[in-house]
């Protein structure tokens, strides 16, 4: 009688599975897998190679537009060419180091201080409505403008979403245990924000959550009610609001049918796109960044790249964002848990947002918001929280291939692997002429 082998051996990713001993192997067909040491699998080998590679390109173009786009204006301001660069240099290696840490954290530590990040990002909205630095109408930074709160709460309203929302009992569906509670978190960020103000901030919040609210198993229903609840609260907030903000929205809506009428700025983005053409006229060549340009090297530098790089080299930024909005889905689609997937999905959507919207206002697509754009763009504290949300995507990623390299792991998928290729005996059946007899067989 020959004893078949074990069917397949499926086990639970969470259940520590107890290996054999080496005599048991012939008896039970299970196959020893040497075991990898982890520690070989901390540090550069669970690094994403891929979204490394993007974000080193867009950070790389950074530095060479902020370069380009503000070696005029450095000399004039600080007397040497290279100050505002410097800073931004600065910024850069602060928010590498920051990431680098973060990508070496485990998700769950991040998961049990959601509610402390929430709570921290809430009482410093409040703080810079009380202590901030007024400029122009507008208080939305602390520390002499070196942190602005409302860039953390974008960050720390995904955090804290993906721990509520991927929670075991959390019923999405529920009007009262879902939507009610959904809208007033979201509400309290977004007005706190509205009120220093700054829209582009309360924009890019409401539709991360509101994404990563549909992502959790939010209805269409759900999405309409919360759509039409915050429509409610921009009409009640339009009256208080400033008045450069009619003043854009009016200029945009008379661009769409008369180019010549729309907005300086606008007006502005669209000569150095005509003079840039496919081609563009040379790195650090751009004319409208002397001074026709507002804010060349932050909310309008992709305006300078289209001058200066012309549709080709645009087109290339659009190409990396699209590249990095691909990655980061493939990361939330790997994830090994709710929570990892909904934070990979919520940082990825957040960064895409804002990427999109500022080329959106330099394509004359939507009203301006001033919001720079992500790696590329001039940046503090903005520079810094885009770094960390670029950390926990690769801890998540991490995470993930050390579930999937674990002892345990392996040898589920090896006994299943042989369990699938030995489900029947390879002995060959005996075959029976047409003249015999069971006795002669």
């Amino acid at each position: 009688m020959v004893e078949r082998p074990l069917p397949p051996q499926f086990i639970d990713d969470d259940v520590q599975m107890p290996v054999r001993p080496q005599g048991d192997r012939q008896r039970t067909g299970v196959v020893q897998v040497p075991q990898k040491k982890e520690e070989d699998l901390t540090r550069w080998r669970t690094l994403d190679k891929p979204l490394l590679v993007i974000l080193v390109m867009l950070l790389a173009t950074g530095v060479v537009m902020v370069f380009s786009a503000t070696f005029d204006y450095s000399l004039a301001e600080f007397g040497s060419e290279t100050v505002l660069l410097q800073n931004h240099v600065r910024n850069l290696v602060i928010g590498t180091i920051a990431m680098f840490v973060f990508s070496q954290l485990d998700p769950r530590i991040v998961r049990r201080l959601a509610v402390v990040i929430m709570l921290m990002a809430i009482s410093f909205l409040i703080a810079v409505l009380l202590f901030g630095d007024d400029t122009f109408g507008a208080r939305r930074a602390l520390i002499d403008g070196r942190f602005q709160p409302g860039e953390f709460s974008e960050l720390a309203i995904i955090i804290y979403m993906a721990a509520w929302l991927g929670s075991r009992n959390v019923r999405v569906r529920s009007l009262t245990y879902g939507l009610i509670p959904f809208v007033v978190l979201v509400g309290i960020v977004t007005g706190l924000v509205i009120a220093q103000p700054d829209l582009s901030t309360a924009l890019v919040i409401l539709l991360t959550s509101g994404t990563m609210f549909f992502l959790a198993g939010a209805d269409m229903r759900q999405i309409t009610a919360i759509g039409v609840a915050f429509a409610i609260l921009a009409a009640v907030a339009l009256p208080f609001l400033p008045d450069y903000v009619d003043d854009r929205v009016d200029g945009w809506i008379e661009g769409i049918s008369d180019p010549t009428a729309t907005s300086y700025h606008i007006f502005q983005v669209r000569i150095g796109l005509q003079y840039g053409g496919w081609a563009g006229i040379g790195l650090g060549e751009s004319q409208q960044k002397f001074l026709a340009l507002p804010a060349p090297h932050t909310d309008s530098i992709f305006a300078v790249i289209g001058e200066e790089l012309g549709v080709v080299g645009a087109g290339g930024v659009i190409a990396l964002y699209i590249a990095f909005a691909v990655r980061g889905f493939q990361i939330a689609r790997n994830a090994t848990d709710a929570f990892g997937a909904l934070m990979a999905s919520g940082i990825t959507i957040w960064i895409a947002a804002k990427a999109l919207l500022n080329i959106a206002v330099m394509t004359a697509l939507v009203p301006p918001t001033g919001l720079p754009l992500p790696f590329i763009s001039f940046g503090g504290s903005s520079l810094v929280v885009l770094m960390v949300g670029i950390g926990l995507l690769m801890s998540i990623q991490r995470q993930t291939m050390l579930r999937k390299n674990s002892p345990e792991r392996r040898v589920s998928v090896a006994n299943y692997d042989r369990g699938r290729w030995n489900r029947r005996s390879r002995l060959p059946r005996t075959r029976r002429s047409r003249g015999s007899t069971p006795a002669d067989a």
